[in-house]
């Protein structure tokens, strides 16, 4: 039994117990002079008040040097350094309760529930499910584990780590719960979007406790867990249920009613709350402007940053996120590169979320080059990372880089998410690169991922576009869900593979699965009419487009519908067409129709388009170099210089075409007039038979592109410069 303390003693503990209470850290040091002049420093009393005084006013450093020169620590001296310390709520300072808690355990200190509660909080914040667990043995064998602060404290420790089967048998067996064991339990359900479970114990709560326990953490929690349009009207109940309890003018429950009806996609509601909402803090605003940027309204959101700035609120990094995301949406990379400049003017350059979406915005808005640079400026980039710029490079049709990016994380020991894999196989596809497309389906494999979107529908479109029909389909049919995107590949992959019939048959079975089609959807039907001259089918389907499924058509289906009347000869009625287009095509359509009439030799009606074009100011060389042509077969000379000069003075220059094919895992890159390949000479002598075996099945190249005094022998052969004709007979 302590022996009772002597009233000079008696004083100076209340004084201290005061300064604690009010954190009045100078008068506190005067104090500790004064216990230590007088040598009053071994009452443990006084030196426990002592040390608590520090810890609560967050003198770290002068708290251990009191608790070490305590010569007999009690349960405590240890409780007050273990309880301040995982009140930090960061990883070092609860590195330092575990130590601490190991250290006492040396001694033989035995520990009390106060003890568990910081130990469990220091194990949750750390996420170390097995430290927690051999704490709560010991409080078990203690008789501590009872105690409604040590097992809300512990309840929280298995939610944070992922155990909430465990947590709620916890729950069950508890015999004394409080407002924070209900709170603790439903977030943990919300935590993993279990809001059914979570709105189930809230209602078992409202039947078994007084209406005292619908404070604000309790439906904090409960609305964290309501994130799909499903629970909308739920949410609106519990903000009732908010209204009723006079909740709502607390911060922390506006926030929570604003997230819960952005995330549910009710803006309208988020928006009204949040301007009824009068105590708006940096979250408040961070939730609203997100809302609007995940629900694609990149322009509300932006208008709202604008609000929240002129209102004197600072940001977090995460409203930061919300409105990098928002620029990302709409390519606007002025206001992006001005997000960038305020993180960094408010010291948020170093948050991996702000790097991440900083990337991913550069990326997306075109500038791969920043994007780059804001990627190697993080030394270890996670999985989100490299994911944005490999998705980065892939949208900005660098796919070879792609490629290399995801080599570099993989021997970075980064495992790919299903995004990630997701974006190698669209840059394989979009190389044919069928080698190493059979190399991510081994890593799909590998790392257990499943055929579920977007895996399954990118992985059949790589099988199809690189024409390894066989492969997609087995790919499509095992893929336990489509969308209209797995159909939109698979149906564009039969169509560029020559295969029109069965696209078309492919789409009359994705209708009949109840599949809504998209205008993906109807540019492959079209582009598939084309390649099969399938004139009347095309307009079925162009008229399908608005009259069936209200979809009305872009300049990508007015332009296969001229490609599908061009390739069928229909030059006039194509002509008649673009005209009578409701849509601004810019150069599009007469640039097809002036290579239909080329083909076709329809010089006349070649002319005309091709005079379109230059008055509109076409920036394509090709464009000059057809009209140049067709003026040449028609021998106007000085039309044939008027082209010419009018591509000069504009500034038009004619990029050199390239195109390659992958043979035994290696890429062979063939550019115009190429003489660089190691076997060219056997390439070309290959193509010179093939010429002779064409000519002699009567084939006559079309030379009427030059005029007559230029055509000679050798102009006759230029034929063999051409890089896809250099690419067929290098796989000959």
């Amino acid at each position: 039994m302590p022996l009772p303390l002597p009233p000079q003693h008696a004083q100076v503990l209340r004084a201290l117990v005061h300064c604690t209470r009010h954190k009045e850290l100078r008068k506190g040091r005067a104090l500790h002079a004064r216990i230590l002049r007088n040598g009053s420093f071994s009452s443990p009393y006084l030196a426990n008040t002592l040390l608590n005084l520090y810890a609560k006013c967050g003198h770290f450093p002068k708290a251990n040097l009191v608790f070490d020169s305590i010569v007999h620590k009690d349960v405590v001296s240890w409780n007050c350094l273990i309880n301040a310390f995982s009140q930090q709520q960061g990883h070092p300072p609860s590195f330092y309760v575990m130590h601490l808690f190991r250290r006492m355990m040396e001694r033989n200190t035995v520990p009390n529930a106060h003890t568990f509660a910081g130990v469990f909080t220091a194990a949750s914040i750390l996420s170390d499910a097995r430290a927690g667990r051999q704490a709560h043995a010991l409080a078990v064998k203690t008789a501590c584990s009872d105690d409604v602060f040590a097992a809300s404290s512990l309840l929280n420790m298995y939610c944070k780590t992922g155990f909430v089967s465990e947590a709620r048998e916890l729950f069950d067996e508890m015999p004394q719960r409080n407002t924070v064991s209900w709170a603790t339990m439903i977030s943990g359900y919300a935590s993993l979007e279990l809001a059914d479970e979570a709105l189930e114990l809230f209602e078992l709560m409202r039947r078994e406790e007084e209406g005292e326990s619908e404070n604000e953490f309790v439906l904090t929690s409960v609305l964290s867990g309501l994130t799909s349009h499903a629970f909308v009207d739920t949410g609106r109940q519990v903000h009732s249920l908010a209204v009723k309890n006079g909740l709502v003018s607390i911060v922390s429950v506006g926030n929570a009613l604003v997230t819960m009806y952005a995330k549910c996609g009710s803006l309208e509601d988020a928006l009204r709350t949040f301007d009824l909402s009068g105590n708006k803090n940096s979250i408040t605003w961070s939730a609203m402007v997100t809302g609007f940027a995940q629900s694609g309204d990149a322009d509300k959101a932006l208008k709202l940053f604008y609000d929240m700035h002129h209102s004197g609120v600072l940001p977090s990094e995460y409203t930061l996120v919300g409105v990098i995301n928002a620029c990302s949406d709409v390519c606007a990379i002025v206001e992006g590169k001005q997000m960038h400049g305020y993180s960094l003017k408010l010291g948020y350059e170093l948050q991996l979320y702000v790097l991440s979406a900083l990337v991913d915005m550069y990326a997306k808005c075109g500038s791969i080059e920043d994007a780059r640079k804001g990627f190697e400026y993080i030394q270890q980039p996670d999985v989100v990372l490299w994911t944005s710029i490999i998705t980065g490079y892939v949208q900005n049709g660098d796919y070879e880089g792609a490629l290399n990016l995801y080599g570099k994380m993989q021997m970075g020991g980064v495992i790919p998410n299903d995004l990630t894999m997701a974006s190698v196989l669209k840059a394989c596809s979009s190389l044919a690169a069928l080698d190493q497309g059979k190399q991510m389906h081994a890593g799909i494999i590998k790392h257990g991922f499943s055929l579920e979107v977007p895996i399954g529908s990118a992985l059949s479109a790589m099988y199809a576009k690189c024409g390894s029909l066989d492969d997609g389909y087995c790919i499509f049919w095992r893929m336990p869900a489509r969308d209209v995107i797995s159909w939109n590949a698979m149906i564009s992959g039969l169509s560029q593979n020559g295969c029109g019939n069965e696209a078309l048959e492919l789409f009359e079975e994705m209708c009949s699965e109840g599949t809504k089609p998209d205008s993906v959807t109807f540019v492959n039907l079209l582009s598939a009419c084309s390649h099969m001259g399938l004139v009347d089918r095309g307009w079925v389907y162009f008229k399908m487009m608005s009259d069936e499924f209200n979809i009305a058509p872009t300049v990508e289906h007015y332009a296969c519908m001229v490609d599908i009347l061009s390739r069928a000869g229909k030059l006039n009625e194509a002509k008649e067409f673009i005209e009578s287009a409701t849509v601004d095509h810019g150069l599009c359509l007469w640039r097809i129709l002036l290579g239909a009439c080329k083909n076709h030799r329809n010089y006349d009606l070649g002319a005309y388009a091709g005079e379109k074009l230059m008055e509109l100011g076409s920036p394509e060389s090709s464009a000059y170099v057809l009209l140049s042509s067709i003026y040449t077969a028609l021998g106007k000379w000085e039309d044939v210089e008027r082209v010419r000069g009018m591509m000069k003075a504009r500034g038009v220059t004619k990029e050199p075409g390239c195109s390659w094919i992958e043979l035994k895992s290696l890429t062979h890159v063939f550019v115009v007039g190429d003489n660089m390949h190691p076997q060219i000479d056997e390439i070309r002598l290959e193509l010179k038979l093939l010429t002779k075996l064409m000519k002699d099945e009567g084939y006559q190249p079309l030379l009427d592109s030059l005029p007559p005094e230029t055509i000679s022998d050798d102009s006759k052969d230029q034929e063999g410069s051409h890089e896809i004709q250099l690419r067929v007979c290098g796989g000959l």
